[in-house]
């Protein structure tokens, strides 16, 4: 089963590079925009969700959008849902080519209840199952980025009782997400060398980067001054990269490329290629509202009014228009790793 549902998905991204998809193999779906964090380049924290879709809805665009080879559960804090282990479900019943479904989480929800429902999750026989532990610096930067005392702590125990998991479940893979910004730049070498006295086995390939970026419609935090020093950035992620190990494999050749061209985003502010909103991905909020990306705030449509049936919109003229600013390179500018990775396939030269 893992090897043939890695198969197609390698085929599918495949596709991707000569042709328009006529279905998404990517979902980056928030599941809740419910967060206990009070993040310094984040204003999730402040919304008030009412009216997200509940299990049941989940269960019937499950239902009949059944090309997801690879989901994204994300938040919030994606484990505040107590049925998030039923949602994985669902898109593994109806999913039946599924390979890799990944997660994030802030370490603040109980452990022994994210532990359970990861558990569960595991259990399905979803090829990969990752999720990333949010870190963004040593102890004090951590908890004052992350507005919560303790919050280090947390997610350096989060990330130990993974590793024992990880003994019972081979398909699990994990990683800590370090966000650079204003608030932590030139910092990632103290982080390091901090984490590794708490975790002695500790890699630089355990980091997965992302840059600080604003986001009407995602993160709601257009407003905030979050951006870091250009210099200083790029210095600090070009010798992130550099110090990283080599790895064999897919996915790690597909991380070394985003990398490389998150230093060359990071210099300009320019989309270093042009992304596969709407062609490979779409992202999915809470209500139910469909968006070409998580970083792009054009409503498409939203499920309820189309029937949880992505196919009623995906050749739409509003999609072909936004397809038509893709190629046109007249997108926001954006370079995320939601939307990076199925980018990089979708043009499998940018990965030698």
């Amino acid at each position: 089963m893992t090897v043939k549902n890695l198969l197609g998905l390698g085929l599918t991204a495949l596709k991707s590079n000569f042709t328009t998809l006529d279905k998404p193999y990517k979902l980056n779906y928030c599941i809740t925009y419910l967060c206990q964090s009070r993040c310094l380049t984040c204003n999730i924290w402040q919304m008030r969700p009412k009216g997200e879709l509940t299990l049941d809805e989940v269960r019937e665009f499950a239902r009949k959008n059944t090309s997801f080879k690879w989901v994204e559960l994300t938040g919030g804090e994606p484990f505040l849902r107590d049925d998030i282990d039923e949602i994985a479900k669902a898109f593994k019943e109806h999913s039946k080519s599924l390979y890799i479904l990944t997660m994030p989480t802030n370490s603040l929800v109980n452990h022994d209840k994210v532990v359970f429902k990861l558990e569960r999750i595991l259990k399905l026989g979803i090829p990969r199952v990752a999720v990333t532990v949010s870190l963004d610096g040593y102890r004090e930067l951590h908890d004052r980025i992350r507005g919560i005392p303790g919050n280090y702590d947390k997610a350096i125990d989060m990330f130990r009782r993974l590793k024992e998991l990880k003994k019972a479940y081979p398909n699990l893979f994990f990683v800590f997400g370090y966000t650079l910004s204003k608030f932590n730049q030139g910092q990632f070498e103290k982080t390091f060398s901090m984490v590794k006295q708490d975790i002695p086995d500790l890699r630089r390939n355990d980091f997965h980067i992302n840059l600080a970026q604003l986001s009407s419609n995602y993160y709601g935090n257009e407003t905030l001054d979050i951006k870091p020093n250009d210099p200083v950035v790029v210095s600090e992620i070009a010798n992130i990269l550099k110090k990283r190990d080599f790895q064999v494999g897919i996915i790690p050749i597909i991380e070394r490329a985003y990398i490389k061209r998150l230093v060359a985003y990071a210099k300009t502010g320019k989309q270093p290629m042009r992304s596969r909103s709407l062609e490979a991905s779409t992202f999915i909020d809470s209500y139910g509202n469909v968006y070409p990306s998580i970083m792009w705030d054009r409503k498409m449509a939203n499920l309820r009014e189309i029937g949880y049936d992505l196919s009623r919109i995906w050749h739409s003229e509003a999609a072909e228009e936004v397809r038509g600013m893709t190629r046109s390179g007249t997108e926001p500018a954006q370079w995320t790793s939601c939307e990076a990775y199925q980018t990089l396939v979708g043009d499998v030269l940018s990965l030698l």
